[in-house]
């Protein structure tokens, strides 16, 4: 379930990308002492290219790179977990970096035995994973000094967002978090990158005992009873609206639903995990706080 819903999310926020990969596949070019040339495979990893700077370097993205706007004037080559091989290779990058959520591995395969460098990050909805995905772009794009220079700012800016959240004295929110991208909305439990989100914005998951999504239900609504509902932008979008969101039975069980609680942010921002990370948990706790 946790997979599946994760390639849903995915794939939704996809849906907003509109542009496709050149047709003819031209022959891998040799390695040279010019900047080498960048394909990324997940939104946040292209969020790092232009933190750093290197956009320039970078020839192709993935149809989850949303951000920055400029993201999407890039050439796509499609679905991060359904690449082609022909589409990637026609862009004759020197690098392919994303999370191992890419695929499927027989084309990372084909991409690796035509000397394209491939480097996948493992994310464990950590901030070890946003320096993890800053050291890969950095490698890849022959910019690490740059790398450990952005990554420093940034750890800079999470301590003092970790010092602001335990700062906080008001109780702790409960907060559900809502996948409701179709039509069957599902709950985030442990292990899920909005359970993680939750946490470091000084709230408390009110699903736990699973790992994953699960269908949202009136029981579990009613036995959770949360203060606030956490979703991203485009599931209220999806739904039809906030009153349309609101006007799902299993909702009214809840404390949330009496106070109208609720807390949206754009999805590739809240559960990306990119170098907006810090400026993200900053304003994910005022709102829980507020709301």
């Amino acid at each position: 379930m946790k997979h599946s819903t994760r390639r849903d999310t995915l794939r939704f926020i996809a849906t907003a990308a509109a542009a496709t990969c050149a047709a003819a596949v031209w022959p891998l070019r040799a390695q040279t002492t010019t900047a080498p040339r960048l394909v990324t495979v997940g939104g946040a990893i292209t969020e790092v290219v232009y933190a750093l700077g290197v956009e320039a370097q970078l020839v192709g993205t993935d149809t989850t790179s949303l951000y920055p706007a400029a993201a999407l004037k890039t050439p796509k080559v499609g679905y991060l977990r359904t690449l082609s091989a022909e589409g990637l290779l026609s862009l004759r990058p020197d690098a392919v970096i994303g999370t191992t959520e890419a695929g499927p591995p027989v084309v990372l395969d084909q991409l690796r035995s035509a000397g394209v460098k491939v480097e996948l990050v493992v994310a464990d909805h950590s901030w070890a994973e946003v320096q993890r995905k800053i050291a890969a772009v950095g490698r890849g794009a022959a910019r690490e000094t740059q790398a450990r220079a952005l990554q420093a700012r940034l750890d800079a800016d999470w301590a003092v967002v970790q010092n602001e959240v335990a700062q906080r004295t008001a109780r702790k929110p409960r907060v559900l978090f809502i996948l409701a991208h179709g039509a069957s909305p599902q709950v985030a439990g442990q292990k899920t990158a909005a359970d993680a989100m939750i946490r470091f914005a000084g709230g408390i998951n009110v699903m736990s005992g699973f790992d994953g999504y699960r269908p949202m239900t009136a029981e579990a609504m009613a036995a959770a009873a949360p203060d606030v509902i956490l979703t991203s932008t485009q599931g209220i979008e999806a739904q039809g609206g906030i009153d349309k969101f609101w006007a799902r039975p299993e909702l009214a069980l809840t404390p949330a639903f009496k106070r109208r609680a609720l807390v949206h942010m754009d999805a590739l921002e809240l559960i990306g995990f990119g170098p907006r990370l810090p400026g993200t948990v900053r304003v994910l706790a005022q709102k829980l706080a507020a709301a």
